[in-house]
């Protein structure tokens, strides 16, 4: 996968004048999930800074439960928290995970920084161990910093 490419798409989608933020982030998550192979579920979750809750957005993949999640419940609670970028190789050595999807086997999720704040977050699982690398994360952290220029 070039991700160079991947990003230069992702840029184009993001710099459309005629979509709402909403559309943009969905067109992305269609793309990632349709143009990675290891990408098997794609979404966006938001924080909602009062609740101490994140909430799903756009996303591309298996339909989830995991509409609302509690600040520091499973890898996405857990970023939403540190606010650093999560790799897990293999989600069954995870105490603290929640299966959104009983093939997953690994997941990625990286912060997303508006103004210095983490208003929400890319969360990625594939069904695949071992799947993401530091380019992934190199990647996706590019792509966010992208995103955060629509807030």
């Amino acid at each position: 996968m070039d991700y160079g490419i991947l990003l230069s798409t992702a840029k184009t989608i993001l710099n459309k004048e005629e979509n709402k933020i909403e559309h943009k982030l969905q067109e992305l998550c269609d793309l990632l999930q349709q143009s990675v192979e290891h990408y098997d579920w794609v979404g966006f979750y938001f924080a909602n800074q009062e609740e101490k809750t994140l909430h799903l957005g756009p996303y591309a993949g298996l339909p989830t439960d995991h509409t609302v999640i509690p600040f520091g419940k499973g890898i996405c609670g857990q970023v939403a928290v540190s606010n650093n970028t999560f790799l897990v190789d293999d989600v069954t050595a995870q105490d603290n995970y929640i299966s959104c999807n009983i093939n997953v086997k690994a997941e990625i999720v990286v912060p997303l920084f508006v103004s210095g704040q983490n208003v929400g977050q890319i969360d990625i699982d594939s069904n695949t161990l071992n799947a993401f690398t530091s380019e992934d994360r190199l990647f996706l952290e590019k792509m966010n910093e992208e995103i955060a220029r629509l807030f």
